[in-house]
């Protein structure tokens, strides 16, 4: 089973809006690759890639970047972007990409292979991957933390009561721990060749809509949005009035430390393979 969200024309303009690029994983994803087979950097495939903002961190690294989705909402927005001559992308689901068996020097999916059909995923990865080839899936946890000042631990109990509404709403696919389901697919990557992270902090300074934005883009506040958009406005306004209030300001705009807590893992396909 795949689970098809965020192909709405303004959620895609939402996630480029306010999703973070993983900047920091990028550098973790290519000492790995370099580490195991530093002259094979030719193609790399981004699945899942939305609207492209990790997609293009890998353009200096490789020869060619191909970020793939299965939402043309998403990957016009990625068209939107200011892409490297040497990214481009395609529509097809996760399952099924368009490239020969053995072609694909590193295989990425950035917060987004929760929603795949995990199983048919990993293989068809595998497929395409070509031997000595990369695998590398990352994602990262939706309690955020928000540090300002000396009322970080104010701001993070407010945060708290926004995640525990949105709880509520969560996919059963992904069930309760995003962190469950990678750790799963790692288990079940039959590569011998593995690295598992539970926990790389990544610090980000937004505006404090920012962050709120980048809340709203996530699929159970997209849910209760379509349920009720009006409890949906109410909550976001709520949520950000008592963080302003907290932190003595009035402006939205002003800039915050978000705490993201991500997790990936890594794998080599065996040259043997």
């Amino acid at each position: 089973m795949t689970v098809r969200l965020f192909e709405g024309k303004d959620h895609a303009t939402a996630y480029l809006q306010y999703r973070v690029a993983p900047h920091e994983l990028i550098s973790k994803i290519m000492s790995y690759v370099k580490k195991k087979s530093p002259n094979q950097l030719n193609l790399a495939v981004d699945v899942g890639c939305g609207s492209g903002q990790g997609t293009t961190l890998l353009a200096p690294y490789f020869s060619n970047v191909v970020g793939t989705d299965i939402s043309s909402a998403q990957l016009e927005m990625a068209l939107v972007n200011s892409n490297p001559p040497n990214v481009s992308y395609r529509q097809c689901p996760a399952e099924e990409l368009p490239f020969a068996s053995g072609e694909v020097d590193l295989v990425t999916a950035m917060t987004a292979a929760h929603w795949f059909d995990r199983p048919k995923f990993l293989l068809e990865a595998d497929r395409v991957l070509r031997p000595g080839g990369c695998l590398a899936l990352l994602s990262y946890t939706m309690d955020m933390g928000l540090e300002y000042g000396d009322v970080s631990n104010t701001l993070n109990d407010i945060c708290k009561e926004f995640y525990a509404v949105l709880l509520h709403f969560r996919d059963p696919y992904i069930g309760s721990s995003s962190v469950k389901i990678y750790s799963d697919m790692f288990d079940s990557c039959s590569y011998p060749d593995k690295e598992w992270t539970e926990c790389l902090l990544v610090k980000k300074i937004l505006p404090l809509n920012g962050y709120i934005g980048m809340v709203q883009t996530f699929s159970n506040y997209q849910k209760l949005q379509q349920k009720d958009p009006a409890e949906a406005e109410r909550l976001s306004n709520d949520i950000r009035n008592k963080l302003l209030s907290a932190m003595k300001v009035s402006s939205p705009d002003t800039e915050v430390t978000v705490v993201v807590k991500y997790f990936y893992w890594l794998a080599c396909k065996p040259q043997s393979f």
